[in-house]
Formats: structure tokens, sequence, C-alpha cells
């Protein structure tokens, strides 16, 4: 079976969602919409797809799921209009940069029993699944202390800060998300620190650009994540999880993994130069995954939930900059 996608929004993050489409035997770009007809047109020709606009793929018979990457604010207004009609959803994160927004939102979602999955692709990551495998075979007792450092090779502009809701909310709810798939617990508890020490600017946007969380489980589990938005040396992406018995950890990849060594010392190749190189598996993977759920059944997962815990623990981490204490979730 061909899962028929239309895809809605061109940008970046599209084009990425459209070359796993493109990747996958069991599935077809079938049409794409965007609000410039430009991109929406170039990248329709480079897939055999058609333009259609949102309302068209709504009715359109021939398309079975949509993948949603528009911008963040029509996310909810988007999954609802697509649960009624019930087509399967694959939607960017957030859901929303409001949780009672996102409430609301799952509240459709659940009434129409509709698929939704959520884009945290990092758990679909081969190096940070087998960090998972490892944890669940029992390879390291129990887990005890997870730590996840992501740094992007430098700031997004200006004008995208101000839409992104924030680093809480745009890049660490990614690593929250791969905090509550490793410690296997919720947490309850986050003490966040955060400063501007990149851009000034992002500072008068009323952002920041540099952070480091620590999360806490009921049972004492630790997290710690280290952000920042500026690596000289590429794109920073490491896990450490720390158990009972033993440890287990995915290294920084490289487009080419070998090393060198001469008079002059070891060297080895630069890291990835950010996440649509980094994780072109992890994409894969991604959509493979939320075809496997619309062909087979069952909840799509990472969830619609998956999705408002991340953006609960983002909350809390601004809340505890905020007012320079711990923030308890329960």
């Amino acid at each position: 079976m061909t899962i028929r996608f239309g895809l809605l929004g061109a940008g970046r993050i599209g084009k990425v969602h459209a070359t796993a489409v493109a990747s996958n035997s069991q599935a077809k770009l079938v049409a794409v919409a965007d609000a410039f007809e430009k991109a929406a047109s170039e990248l329709a020709g480079t897939y055999g797809a058609a333009v259609r606009s949102i309302e068209e793929i709504e009715k359109s018979a021939d398309i079975d799921a949509v993948i949603v990457c528009t911008p963040t604010d029509t996310h909810a207004d988007l999954i609802e209009r697509f649960a009624r009609a019930g087509k399967p959803i694959f939607c960017e994160k957030p859901i929303d940069l409001d949780v009672m927004r996102v409430e609301k939102c799952l509240d459709v979602v659940e009434r129409t029993q509709a698929t939704l999955m959520v884009g945290f692709n990092r758990r679909f990551d081969p190096h940070f699944a087998a960090v998972r495998k490892a944890i669940e075979d029992g390879a390291i007792g129990d887990v005890e202390m997870v730590t996840i450092t992501s740094r992007d090779p430098g700031p997004p502009p200006h004008d995208y800060i101000v839409r992104s809701g924030g680093i809480f909310r745009d890049m660490t709810i990614h690593d929250f998300d791969m905090a509550r798939f490793l410690l296997g617990e919720e947490p309850v508890a986050v003490s966040a620190h955060a400063s501007v020490l990149v851009d000034k600017k992002i500072g008068e946007l009323g952002d920041f650009d540099s952070a480091s969380i620590i999360l806490e489980t009921a049972s004492g589990k630790q997290c710690l994540i280290s952000n920042s938005r500026r690596a000289t040396y590429g794109y920073d992406q490491r896990i450490e999880v720390h158990g009972s018995t033993g440890m287990v950890s995915a290294e920084n990849q490289r487009p080419v993994s070998i090393e060198l060594a001469n008079a002059e010392g070891y060297t080895r190749p630069p890291l990835h130069d950010f996440f649509m190189t980094r994780y072109t598996q992890a994409y894969a993977n991604e959509i493979a995954a939320f075809i496997e759920t619309v062909t087979k059944g069952g909840e799509a997962r990472p969830s619609g939930r998956d999705g408002l815990m991340a953006l609960k623990l983002a909350d809390a981490a601004l809340r505890s900059v905020k007012e320079g204490r711990a923030i308890r979730l329960d």
C-alpha cells in the first residue's frame, strides 16, 4: 500500500520531509501547498507533485495523509481541520506555543479519533534509538542520570527569534522530548538558567542564546541539558546515559567517519553543519514510522500528548529562569 501525501508548507523543513517521503517506496508526494506559489511550484516540480491549496488538499480523494510544516501559529487549526476531514496528520513541533490551545486541539483529535504524530525526529535517529534500546535491554541497569548536549552552529535570523516562541519552546523542546524518551519517568521539577552570550540582539528581542536545564523525576533521576546557539566546530549533538551498572552514549556524527594520523597529530573531519544533514536518516525513519501507523493502526508516537508534555517542560523552564527558582510540575 502506498500512502499518498499532501505537504503543507514548502519551506526548509517542508523540503526535508519531502525528501523523506521521496525516499520511501511506500509513500508518494501528491500535492504541495504554500502561501508562496513559487516555493510550492519549485518543491512540487522536484518531486512530480501538483500545487494545490489547503482547501483542495483537504477535499482531495487522492491524498491519504498530510504533513504540516507551516508556521507554528497555524498548526493547531490545521490539525483540527484535517482531523475532522478524516486524514491522518503528521505535524512538525510544536502543536502551538500555548498549552491551553494545545489541549483544546488534542480534544478535537480525541473526539474525531484522528491519527496525529508530532515531529520529534531525534527519537528516530539510529544512534539515539540504539541508546534507548540498550536501556530497555538492561545493559546499564537502572537509569540514574542523563546528559544531553545540543548546540547549534550559529543563531537563527532575528526575525525567526521573534516568532519562534523562544529558545526553550523552539530548540530545547527537542531535548525535553529526548529526556522523557530516555529517563523512563516524567520529570516533576525543572530548574533552568539562561543568558545571552552569543548575540546581544537576541536578548533585546526577549530571548536567550545559552541555557542549562536540570530535570528531576519523582524517584530522583536527573537530566542535564546544555544548549547554545553557537558552536564554532559544527552541529554538536551528544547523549550520555549513566545507569546503576554502566553507561551508554551516542557521540557526535560526521559526514565521513575517518581519522587521519601524521606527524602533526590526529585529525578527524568536521561535524555535520546542521540538522538537515545530521538527521537525514532520522527524518526518513520518522516518516516510515508514521506510514506504518497509518497502514497498520495503533497510536502514533510521538503523540500529541508527547508534544504537550514537552511544551509544559519548556514553559516551566522559562518560568524557572524568570523567577530564579526550580518549578515543580506535580
